[in-house]
This record gives structure tokens, sequence and C-alpha cells, in this order.
């Protein structure tokens, strides 16, 4: 069923990283989101009626409020596709992120509703009724619910959406709620024993606690979270695999969406190479990866020598102090230099993040104490650079 209805819909279904084929899959999702939660709101509506059952109202106002998330979803990646202007020149893309906040304050409005309710329900119970109509479509409701969930996860994970995948999380929260619900009714129905209440309280704090949850993801990118590990890698490959680039450092990730990442990187080139060559490699491979990846790559170039005796010797130092140290540690843009009689060396020092700012000033101190130990000549000038993003 999901894959006919994105055939159906959507043309070039297959180009996920064409803007308009993202907007196309997000006014799909929104589309079958409105329609599935409006019919399942409306039978639950009546059926909480005709059994006297807050939980089965509280499910039903539930529905409702997932229209409105759907009616965001719709209008998030509407606005999200518009292209760029003078007052947003990195594009829109960043409002699905704002979609999904929104999503998850519609969600935690219902949880704290049905926490209300429920507890009023607990201090002053009435009876509910319910029949094996009732029971039956709240399991049809399950069931129609596991497939919108599957749905909305296929689309999410096939257009990388924050937005879609809480309108995931927030189907699987219909499921258990609903299937909670379901539980009440048919031990209500059997044994004749009113848990109507306590079912709907715990369902609330399910309902909240996945409120908070799709926040936290959402406010994630807003705050900018570090690039996935496997494109950074499949980064690198790239960039290593054009003739020319040597090593790769100082890599910088910016996300404006989704669908608008933009990538700045410093190449290692050796310092003789033809600089009208070189130029020409990098700029081909901004062009080539920037296409292939879907992203706005700057590449600055990085001359460093190779014939160097004086600098390979003090490099092969440097590193095997930092080695001996701590194995996280790592250095780039190295350079050596003889003056007033002594030889300066210039270098990056990568750190890792979890580092603490006096163990790095101790650290610092100790690679200049080594360096000195290992050559009284050589004297360290080190510039501090953290690895947010791992090794490269």
């Amino acid at each position: 069923m999901t894959k006919l209805l994105i055939r159906f819909f959507i043309k070039n279904a297959e180009d996920v990283k064409d803007p308009r084929v993202r907007e196309e899959y997000g006014l799909l999702s929104g589309a079958v989101g409105i329609a599935v939660n409006v019919v399942l709101s409306a039978a639950k509506f009546l059926i909480g009626a005709l059994t006297g059952s807050i939980a089965v109202q509280a499910d039903a106002v539930n529905n409702l409020s997932d229209v409105g998330s759907a009616v965001v979803t719709l209008i998030g990646f509407k606005a999200a596709g518009k292209p760029a202007d003078r007052e947003h020149p990195y594009g829109h893309a960043r409002i699905e992120y704002v979609s999904a906040l929104i999503i998850a304050f519609l969600i935690m409005v219902v949880g704290f509703e049905l926490g209300k309710e429920s507890v009023e329900k607990i201090i002053r119970p009435t009876p509910v009724q319910f029949d094996l109509v009732s029971i039956s479509v709240l399991a049809l409701s399950i069931l129609v619910k596991l497939w919108m969930s599957v749905f909305t996860s296929y689309v999410g994970k096939r257009i990388s959406s924050s937005a879609i995948r809480a309108t995931t999380a927030d189907s699987i929260c219909d499921v258990i709620t609903t299937g909670s619900i379901l539980i009440s009714g048919i031990i209500s129905y059997a044994k004749r024993i009113n848990i109507d209440g306590y079912i709907g309280l715990l369902v609330a704090g399910f309902v909240l606690y996945s409120g908070v949850k799709i926040i936290r993801d959402a406010i994630s990118p807003l705050m900018g979270e570090a690039p996935d590990p496997a494109m950074m890698k499949e980064l690198k490959t790239r960039i290593l695999s054009y003739e020319g680039i040597l090593g790769l450092h100082d890599v910088t990730v910016h996300t404006y969406g989704p669908a608008r990442v933009m990538v700045s990187a410093h190449a290692e080139v050796r310092s003789d190479a033809r600089l009208m060559e070189i130029h020409e490699t990098v700029d081909r491979a901004e062009r080539e990866i920037g296409a292939a990846m879907n992203l706005a790559l700057t590449i600055h170039i990085d001359p460093v020598e190779q014939d160097n005796a004086l600098q390979n010797a003090a490099q092969e130092t440097i590193e095997g102090i930092l080695s001996a140290l701590d194995d996280r540690l790592s250095m780039h843009d190295f350079r050596a230099a003889q003056k007033d009689g002594q030889v300066l060396l210039t270098f990056d020092l990568v750190v890792p993040p979890e580092l603490r700012s006096s163990d790095v000033k101790l650290l610092k101190g100790k690679i200049k104490e080594c360096a000195r130990e290992a050559n009284k000549d050589y004297v360290c000038r080190i510039t501090l650079d953290t690895d947010y993003h791992g090794r490269l």
C-alpha cells in the first residue's frame, strides 16, 4: 500500500535528494495523515459517546490533534520548499524542524488533557459500557495506526525528515494509547471492572514522554548537532580519491535543513604542486562531490612540504610524543623553520572534546617539555583544534 501510494502520487520518487521530490513526499504524508485521522477521530467520538468511556473520548481528541499535526506537516513542507531569498539566503528547510516542535507541542497538550481527565475519572468513576462492536472498532483503529506508522517511518527515513519521524512517533503513541484502551474495554466487558481512568493516566504519561522526546530530537539539529559519521567518512573517502590531495582536516558542516548542507574542508596538497592544476582538481572535487552528496562543498588548499628533511624529522618526533601521551591526539598544518638558532615548530593540536580546558593546558605544556627533551632546539607554537567530528 505504501509503495503504491508513492508510485501513484510522486513522480521521480527515487530522486529523494531533489527538494521538489522531498516536498511531494511531505505533502503526501500530510494528506494521508489528515484523511486517516479524521475517520478515526469520528469513529472514536461515536464510540466514546455510546460507551461513556473518557479514555476513548480522549483518544478521539488525540486523533483530532493528529489532524492538526498532519496540517502542520503539509504547511511545513510547503514552506520548507520555498527557494532562498534575500532574508533567508540558505533557504527555508529548517522549517521542518519547527514543524516537528509544533507537532510535539500538540502531543503534549493532548497528554496533559488526557492525564487531567483520567485523574478526575479515578476520583469520580462513572460506568463504562463496552460491547463487541466498540472493541472491534478499536482493534481496527490499532491496525490502521500501525500501517500509518509504517508508512510515515518509510517516508521519514527515505527523505531524512525529523517532522515526519515525529508523526511516526505520534502514530506509535496512538497504537499504545488505543491498545491500552482496548485492554481496558476487554476487561470491562469480560470482568465488569472499571479501570478506565487508570489506563488513561498511564497512556497520558507515555504521550507526554513521547512529546518530550520529539522536542529533544527537533531542537538538536536547530542547535547545530554533529554530522552523521557515515556522511563524514564518505566525504573523506571521496575527497582523498582525487589525485594530488594528500590529507584532510578542519572539516566544518552547517546544516540549514535536510536538503541544505554547507561543508568546508582543508585539503593538504604538495607545496610544489602546479597551482592551476591543483586548483582545477579541487574545483572539480567541489562540483562532483557536491552533486553526488547533495551538499555545497568548499575546499581550502593547504600546501605541505614533503621533501624537507628538517621538517620531516621534527614531525615524526612530535607524532611520537602525541601517540605516547594520548592516542586520541593528532595534529595538522605542521611547519618547521630555523630561526635564531632554534627550530620553531608550528602546528594545530587536535584534541577530543571531552578534555577539560585545564587538562588541555597541561597537555600543551607536556608536549613542549617532551619536544625540548627530544631536541633542545625545538620550540613549539601550538594552536588548539577540537575534534568534534571524530578523527578523519
